[in-house]
């Protein structure tokens, strides 16, 4: 199974590089198949490559899905 997460970029660096933001946890990715992204954008991260950007909306939403499952887990205390 594959996961890709949606992360805030921070700023972009040199070398088709960008540090992005997820819950706090900031990571360097490459953004080279994703140009277009600027700081502020939300991009989909798959093992350190953005690989799509997403509207603000879409990401809040899958964010909260990922929260909302984070919750339930049994190692968060959750009931699952």
């Amino acid at each position: 199974m594959c996961l890709a997460l949606p992360s805030r970029v921070v700023e972009l660096r040199p070398g088709e590089l960008a540090l992005v933001d997820l819950g706090g946890v900031r990571k360097e990715i490459s953004v080279a198949l994703v140009p277009e992204a600027v700081p502020g954008d939300y991009v989909i991260v798959h093992v350190g490559h953005a690989i799509g950007v997403v509207d603000a909306e879409e990401a809040a939403r899958t964010l909260a899905l990922f929260a909302e499952l984070e919750a339930a887990s049994p190692a968060a205390g959750g009931s699952a």
